[in-house]
């Protein structure tokens, strides 16, 4: 297995709200039991197929951080460092957050509620300023531009802000030779494939992201891609 120019990315194990399908968003959940054996799971497979890594990537939330500490170790790699960052958080679905399909569907009608969900551009509701699930109030963002924290994304912007640590940290990393090991959320990660494979915006609506599924990329050293492939 080649050591250079690797990216795999990992969308976290199942948390309980993924399996009652509430929109999580920011709000900061577990995984549940199936969440964690998933996340074993992935690390004995990439370790089967021969991969190691330099470096860990997570977002803040407690399930990213969780799968990447979980399939480590169980991949053999307990000591590899780390990085959090805000960037790979999970979209912020607003209003919807903590909310069900159905009761979604209830409020606002299902036309509309599918278009803030599944569309690239629109955002759903926005938090108000003073509502405790806006990141502001959160202290694990006192130190971020509170300009930059979302009370509402679409895709759209969740893209920018993951594009920005994409090409801030992560690709210069992996041009420098790391191999690098992404665990973070089925949108931000969707706005990252959709980058990497030139997908238009409606080609994007149907794209999902499986949790627990290890999405490996390799590069040429001229940094072309040269592998896109699924762990399954």
């Amino acid at each position: 297995m080649s050591a250079n120019h690797l990216a795999v990315f990992i969308r976290h194990g199942q948390s309980e709200w993924n399996r009652t399908n509430r929109f999580t968003g920011w709000t900061d959940i577990d995984l549940n039991p199936t969440g964690i054996t998933e996340s074993e799971r992935a690390g004995r497979k990439l370790a089967a197929a021969g991969y190691a890594f330099d470096e860990v990537h997570v977002s803040v939330l407690r399930r990213s951080r969780q799968t990447a500490e979980v399939l480590l170790a169980a991949g053999g790699w307990s000591g590899v460092p780390i990085h959090e960052t805000w960037r790979l958080n999970e979209r912020h679905y607003g209003a919807l957050q903590g909310m069900d399909k159905q009761e979604i569907f209830a409020a606002w009608g299902e036309e509309r509620s599918r278009r803030w969900w599944r569309g690239y551009h629109e955002p759903p509701p926005a938090l108000d300023l003073d509502d405790p699930r806006h990141p502001r109030h959160d202290p694990r963002y006192r130190d971020i531009d509170p300009a930059l924290l979302p009370a509402t994304e679409s895709l759209h912007q969740c893209q920018l802000r993951t594009l920005h640590y994409w090409r801030e940290t992560l690709f210069p990393r992996i041009a420098a030779g790391r191999r690098v090991l992404v665990v973070s959320h089925g949108n931000t990660l969707r706005g990252l494939v959709m980058h990497l494979d030139g997908i238009s915006p409606d080609a994007m609506e149907h794209v999902e992201i499986p949790s627990g599924i290890p999405l490996v990329y390799r590069f040429s050293p001229n940094l072309k891609i040269t592998c896109r492939e699924w762990l399954e």
